[in-house]
């Protein structure tokens, strides 16, 4: 199998015409993807956090008390957890502040959202948390509303990316800042041909096997090898308006977090 990395002109991550994108390798159009990706969603969202813990053998966990090490929210703020899902992001960010946050969650997919609010009344959360289902280039919020902006694993599939950027910069607080982790670029080469044998041989079996979705899984693989690369994403933020960009590395590239701040 010959495996795409990172292609294309138009968004930064479509790789494709103006009024196209990417869906895996399949090149869609722009008004189809969203519809696409919510099938997606909405055919794992009951499997999401166990193909999570078996896809990466758990290290999603850490990955993620990284970015809220280096999010360092504090007490007081307002967080839009965006592609929030089943809310794992918002989850760490109220028990790193003792529920002191204003949270909200939204996501593409309505299912993965019912099953976020079906875990929070799981945990006895204690806390305030809206549940919104919203598209990221069209967020339903007032200009200058979050103090932080959070985003995990969502951003290759939206059909377009640079324009999320836009709408998440203009939802923050000036000062206020983005966060984002996604899949990324992994190095070295010895290592990223070994990832590359596992992703496309492993997880879609086992999508089969635990979800009973071969075709998901396999779309999830290759939108990983369509996002841009570290550094292509970052000059995206900085295009998009956001100052002080920079990015983490995290296991060997795998997957990346990128901080940028509205200035």
């Amino acid at each position: 199998m010959t495996q795409q990395r990172g292609g294309g002109a138009d968004e930064g991550a479509s790789g494709a015409t103006s009024r196209s994108t990417h869906f895996g390798f399949k090149e869609v159009s722009l008004e189809d993807k969203p519809g696409l990706v919510r099938g997606v969603f909405d055919n794992v969202a009951s499997r999401y956090d166990l193909m999570n813990d078996l896809m990466s053998a758990g290290i999603h966990r850490l990955w993620k008390e990284a970015m809220i090490d280096w999010l360092a929210p504090r007490p007081g703020g307002a967080l839009l957890d965006l592609a929030g899902g089943t809310g794992d992001i918002t989850l760490r960010a109220l028990k790193r502040t003792e529920g002191a946050l204003e949270a909200t969650v939204a996501d593409l997919t309505e299912a993965m959202l019912v099953e976020g609010r079906q875990r929070f009344r799981g945990l006895k959360i204690d806390a305030d948390v809206a549940w919104v289902c919203a598209d990221a280039t069209r967020l339903p919020f007032e200009d200058k509303s979050f103090d932080y902006v959070t985003m995990a694993f969502g951003i290759r599939n939206v059909a377009e990316p640079q324009k999320a950027l836009e709408e998440i910069r203009r939802v923050l607080k000036f000062g206020g800042r983005f966060l984002c982790l996604e899949f990324s670029q992994v190095s070295p080469p010895e290592l990223a041909r070994l990832y590359d044998a596992y992703s496309f041989n492993v997880i879609p079996a086992l999508g089969q096997l635990v979800a009973g979705d071969r075709e998901s899984y396999q779309y999830l693989v290759e939108s990983i090898r369509r996002f841009p690369d570290q550094e292509r994403f970052a000059a995206m933020m900085r295009d998009a308006g956001f100052g002080r960009v920079d990015f983490r590395n995290l296991t060997h590239g795998v997957a990346a977090l990128h901080s940028g701040w509205r200035i």
